[in-house]
Formats: structure tokens, C-alpha cells, sequence
């Protein structure tokens, strides 16, 4: 288990806590906590072996939040003195009071345990930012270099990024928490121009809540996946263009896992499902008047949010508002059961306690309510990819994720993908181009017939989920078996574009 950093804990935190918080007492707010973090990112770019460019950020700081007389108040502040800390407090105030005379909905949270002064760390064993960088770029030039000496590549881009989040919360309830947690992502992309055509495949390891080890280690073979990209690239330059209509699908989690969460993570985010996302993001289909009647997908489909994923990317130990991570039910045999909350969406609705999905990217940013991990369950004993394709007389098997789209209430969307193989009688018949499938929602998730094993689940995700106003990003996993979906609509891109 690994301690957190001795020089975040060297920080003033609980002075700073202590001052701002009863400074905001004293002013009369009803709650207040304080957030102080440290986020160091550290990006590196190659171009075939050579460093196209790095990124070294280290951003530290605090904010105050407050409610007074039922209105949100927040400010942030850099200068480490309990001095500057009240200053900061008596802004977040004022805000609060200013903002009271066009509030029309005044702010209660759910009430939450208190948590006193509570440590978590992530599961990782070496951090990435005690790793030299001369090594990160050795390790990814030897990789391209590899690629590059295969005659069916022309050029690799590869990168790397890393990040060390620290954080310290309090309020005025008594809860105090400190965490730290790392996570990575490696991606290699080889390309090739080949008769007037532009192709490209990349690797499918997903970003993960690791250290430096899931490069070095036994976690994900590297090496055994970057050997397979010429074969993949060069059968992609001789694939059949696919001819539209309507296949069988059976969908690799490396794929399933950007439909999960474009179609279920956002739609089952409450405040969007209640309007509040309208002016940026959308709303969702799944109303809050379907909770316990929308029939989501197949009896097959059960959904959790779950934050306390070992690995995961929006795992923690607390959020935000000083809640404890949990997991809990979306989509329970097809039915939608439960939405993602923060405490006030959790009171606003009469849903009892938040389930902890509350998060600010930076001490500059008020806690907005976020994506937990949102993965859908595999079958116990269910079957293997390789069983799932042998029931499928007509149909394509879809792996690795490329390019989406998706309405605003996150029903309509079609989603592309790395590689594409027929299945004809049970079996891969080679791969196929230019393809994407296409559905609603719920036409797609009701079309699920059968999923994988736990031997078939991944956890995938992405580092840089969207949202707010101002724009926030937020690291996210999504669990998945491969799945069979039966009879789902498949377009020509190609042709589709005109082209």
C-alpha cells in the first residue's frame, strides 16, 4: 500500500481548512467545505522515434464553497496563509449573497456521515513521475522503432500521459479526507498510405488507474500487441468495403465500452436527465418519471455506477462533497433503477443519500455532479467471445473504438471502430472497412441477446470526458464482456459520405 506524498501532507491543510471554515461560520453560511489539491500532468508526444514534444503541469490550489441562505457561493485562492484562506471564505460568501436575488431554487444536500480525517490511495505500485523521463522516451521510441522496421508501416505516433492527483477536503460537518491517486494512458497508432489510401491502427490498451508498471509489467503485453498491428493494418488495406444493412453484431468491450458510455454513463446522469445540462451538453431520454419503468435494454443488461473499481479511473475513496464511494444499481434486467448523484441532485428528488459522483478537475473548479464507473455486468459462467461469434450465422465482430456520434438526449447515435471481421456460419471470415453500426438506444440495448463471462470483461474509458459550464474533463472506466446483439443496422461510411 502506498502512503501519500510527504510533501502534499507538508502542506498547511488543516490550517487553512480550520480558518476558512469557520470564517464562513461566522458569516452565517449554513455549509461550507474546502478543497485544497495539487494535479501534476505530464504528456509526452512522439513522432516515429523522435520526441515531438512534452508537457510537465503542476497546478495547486484551493476553493471555498459555501451555502448561504439557500444559494451556492464559491471563490479559489493560490496563497498558502490562513490569512489568504479567510479572504477566499469571505468571497465565496459574498457570492452567495449576491447570487440570493436571482436564486429560484434554493440549496439543501443530502446528509452524508461524517468521515474524519480519513486517508485513500489508489492501487498502483511505481509512480509514473518518479520514473526519469529519458526512460518513458526510450521505452516509447524502442516500441515505434519496432513498428517502423515492419515494411507495411510508414509512420507511428505514439504518447504518453500521466497524472498524480492529491487532495484535501473538509467542511463544516466534521469530515476531513485526504487521497492521492495516479493514472495512465499509452496509446501507438501505425499508419499507412498505400495507393492514394490513408489507413491507421492503434493499440487497444485502455487508460488505466495504474502506475508506471502496466507499461513494464504483465498487466497488458505491449509488446505481443504492437507485433500484431502490421498483420491488422495490412489485411485492413486488402478488406472488402461492407455492404449496408441489417447483421448480427457481436461487440469486443474494447468497442462496448465508448457505447456505454455515450448511451448510458451520460444519459443516467440526473442533473442531465433533469434539465441542467440543456444549454451545453443536452438532456437525456431516460426521464426521471421512467425511474423503475423504462424498459433500457434486454432482461440480459444490468448496469452498476460503481467508484470503488480497483484500477478504475473515476474510482476514489470520497467525493468531492466528502461522500464515500459506493456502488450502486442503473439498470437492473433491462429496467432503469438508478441514476448517478451528487448530494443536492440526491435530496432534490427525494432519492436518500448521493452515491458519491460529485468532482472538480482543478481547485479553480466548483464540484459539479460526474461520472462514476459505469460498466455493465458480465453473465457468471457466461460464455466466451469466441461462443458468442459461433452463434452467429450472418454478422460482423466489432473491436476497438474510433469515431462516434450521438444526439443531444444521448438516444440517436452511430459508432465506428478500429477493426471489423465477418462472421459467416460461426466463424471469422476476414476483416471488413468502412463500417458503423447504428440505432436508438434502446432498439440497441434491447437488441442485446447474451453477454460474455467475466473471462471476456475489460475495463476500458478515457481520460477527458466533457462537461460544464466552464468546460470541465474527468477521467472515467467502463467495465465490459463482449455481447451479442441481434439484427442491428450497419451503414457503408464510404458511401454514406458520398464519396
Amino acid at each position: 500500500m502506498r502512503q501519500i506524498d510527504s510533501d502534499f501532507l507538508a502542506l498547511p491543510l488543516r490550517q487553512l481548512a480550520d480558518a476558512a471554515l469557520q470564517r464562513a461560520r461566522d458569516l452565517g453560511a449554513e455549509h461550507a467545505d474546502f478543497r485544497l489539491e495539487r494535479v501534476r500532468a505530464e504528456t509526452l508526444r512522439l513522432s516515429d522515434t523522435s520526441l515531438e514534444g512534452s508537457m510537465d503541469a503542476d497546478d495547486l490550489g484551493y476553493a471555498v464553497r459555501v451555502v448561504k441562505n439557500g444559494t451556492w457561493g464559491f471563490a479559489a485562492g493560490l496563497e498558502l496563509t490562513p490569512e489568504a484562506a479567510v479572504k477566499v471564505a469571505e468571497q465565496a460568501v459574498e457570492v452567495a449573497v449576491v447570487s440570493a436575488a436571482v436564486n429560484r431554487e434554493p440549496i439543501e444536500l443530502a446528509p452524508e456521515p461524517v468521515h474524519s480525517d480519513v486517508t485513500w490511495v489508489s492501487s498502483y505500485e511505481i509512480d509514473p513521475f518518479d520514473v526519469p523521463m529519458r526512460d518513458k522516451v526510450a521505452l516509447l521510441a524502442d516500441w515505434s522503432g519496432g513498428l517502423l522496421r515492419d515494411p507495411r508501416v510508414d509512420q507511428v505516433q505514439t504518447s504518453l500521459m500521466q497524472v498524480k492527483e492529491q487532495k484535501f477536503y473538509a467542511d463544516t460537518a466534521g469530515t476531513s479526507t485526504t487521497q492521492q491517486r495516479v493514472r495512465l494512458h499509452c496509446e501507438v497508432e501505425a499508419m499507412k498510405v498505400q495507393g492514394g489510401r490513408f489507413e491507421s491502427m492503434r493499440t487497444l490498451a485502455p487508460p488505466v488507474g495504474r502506475g508506471y508498471e502496466y507499461l513494464t509489467g504483465p498487466t497488458w503485453d505491449f509488446r505481443g500487441e504492437l507485433a500484431r498491428i502490421p498483420e491488422y493494418l495490412e489485411e485492413k488495406f486488402g478488406a472488402p468495403s461492407v455492404e449496408a444493412g441489417q447483421y448480427d453484431l457481436v461487440v469486443d468491450p474494447s468497442n462496448l465500452w465508448l457505447t456505454i458510455h455515450e448511451s448510458i454513463g451520460h444519459a443516467t446522469e440526473l442533473d442531465r436527465a433533469l434539465g441542467y445540462e440543456a444549454a451545453y451538453a443536452g438532456t437525456s431520454f431516460a426521464t426521471f418519471d421512467q425511474l423503475g419503468k423504462l424498459a433500457y435494454g434486454s432482461p440480459a443488461m444490468n448496469v452498476v455506477g460503481d467508484r470503488t473499481t480497483e484500477h478504475g479511473l473515476s474510482t476514489i475513496g470520497y467525493d468531492d462533497e466528502g461522500v464515500a464511494a459506493k456502488e450502486f444499481d442503473i439498470v437492473a434486467g433491462g429496467v432503469l433503477v438508478g441514476y448517478q448523484l451528487d448530494r443536492r441532485m440526491a435530496l432534490l428528488k427525494g432519492l436518500g443519500a448521493s452515491n458519491g459522483c460529485a468532482f472538480a478537475d482543478s481547485p479553480g473548479h466548483m464540484p459539479i455532479q460526474r461520472m462514476a464507473n459505469v460498466s455493465l455486468r458480465p453473465a457468471a459462467g457466461g460464455p466466451s467471445t469466441e461462443e458468442l461469434i459461433s452463434g452467429v450465422d450472418r454478422g460482423i465482430y466489432v473491436v476497438g473504438d474510433k469515431s462516434w456520434s450521438i444526439d443531444m438526449q444521448r438516444y440517436n447515435f452511430q459508432f465506428t471502430g478500429q477493426r471489423f471481421y465477418k462472421i459467416e456460419n460461426g466463424r471469422l471470415a476476414g476483416q471488413l472497412r468502412d463500417v458503423a453500426y447504428q440505432a436508438t438506444t434502446t432498439d440497441f440495448w434491447r437488441s442485446m441477446e447474451a453477454v460474455g463471462g467475466p473471462q471476456t470483461y475489460v475495463l476500458g474509458g478515457a481520460f477527458n470526458c466533457g462537461k460544464g459550464q466552464p468546460g470541465q474533463v474527468a477521467p472515467v472506466s467502463h467495465g465490459s464482456p463482449s455481447a451479442l446483439f441481434r439484427d442491428v443496422r450497419i451503414l457503408n461510411t464510404v458511401r454514406e459520405s458520398g464519396s
